[in-house]
């Protein structure tokens, strides 16, 4: 299924290229991913590191490309607010954007967006003013697919592997509640990284009752001090049926809480701990601080000019 949707994306993009560019395009385009609206391409030739410590890159620039299908693009229109500028979502071919990664903080940030339409003329275009906003990346990201191709560029480290791996996500804990719901607690290995005495990660935890339905589902992200067996919840969002999702900033004081002996969140403390000593080279596979050949790169503040459409 994957590579049928592969081969058509594939074909739309060659459709969508004015004569005399297509052997360009296929030399400077490289596809990642595609779904039922969007069709995702980045230009390994335009990566460049802009800035690095310890000879660990810290900035990331790339361009990458997304082609819509008319409902990709009536979603895009409607996200950007933009429907005055694009009245016609089949006016919307595909998009490039210049991009920048920071790797230790599995962020990207927008710089520049021009929309084409289908005879690759430009439709709208924004240059992002600093400063810009950034967008850390984990599994409910759009943007993870680009993420995880443009660090592996220059790392090689294996982010996109571990993006499509089976033991993506690893179960903490599970428990039977009195009223005969379930709990189970899963850790996002790809957003494991260790910083100073924390182990960071996004953590999903899904409350189902005992009919099976799921009636609660936080999504956080989490700072976990192994050795006091202590954890905050650095931020993150809170799902019910009746309320849809809810930011939980509010309800958060930036406190550490000691994880209970006994509970059965002490079982997700020991399964992280025999994964951080397990994991050494993943967990500190970015860190600047004291680099010992995780992948060193070679400082490029060229300016990164755009690829062939």
């Amino acid at each position: 299924m994957q590579r049928r949707l592969r081969l058509i994306w594939l074909t739309l993009l060659l459709c969508l290229i004015v004569a005399g560019t297509a052997q360009a395009a296929a030399e400077n385009w490289t596809w990642i991913a595609s779904d039922q609206k969007y069709g995702k391409f980045y230009a390994p030739g335009h990566v460049k590191v802009e800035s690095a410590i310890n000879g660990v890159a810290t900035r990331i620039s790339a361009w990458t490309k997304t082609v819509y299908s008319f409902g990709g693009a009536q979603e895009t229109i409607a996200n950007y607010g933009i429907e005055a500028s694009i009245p016609d979502p089949r006016q919307l071919a595909y998009s490039l954007a210049l991009v920048e990664v920071h790797p230790q903080t599995r962020e990207i940030e927008y710089i520049q967006e021009n929309f084409y339409n289908p005879d690759n003329k430009v439709i709208w275009s924004k240059v992002y003013e600093t400063p810009r906003t950034v967008k850390e990346i984990n599994s409910q990201s759009f943007d993870e697919d680009f993420y995880v191709v443009i660090v592996d560029a220059v790392f090689h480290h294996g982010e996109r592997d571990r993006q499509q791996a089976p033991d993506r996500w690893i179960t903490l804990w599970q428990a039977t509640l009195p009223d005969g719901s379930a709990v189970n607690s899963m850790a996002d290995t790809t957003t494991m990284r260790l910083t100073a005495d924390n182990l960071v990660f996004w953590e999903w935890l899904e409350t189902k009752d005992k009919a099976g339905n799921v009636i609660e589902v936080k999504f956080m992200k989490k700072a976990l001090n192994a050795a006091q067996g202590s954890e905050k919840i650095i931020r993150g969002n809170d799902w019910t049926g009746a309320g849809g999702w809810q930011d939980m900033a509010p309800s958060l004081d930036g406190r550490y809480t000691v994880i209970p002996a006994g509970s059965p969140a002490e079982k997700g403390l020991i399964r992280l701990r025999a994964f951080i000593k397990g994991y050494q080279f993943w967990l500190n596979r970015y860190r600047t601080d004291s680099p010992s050949g995780r992948g060193t790169a070679k400082n490029d503040s060229s300016k990164n000019t755009a690829p062939q459409k």
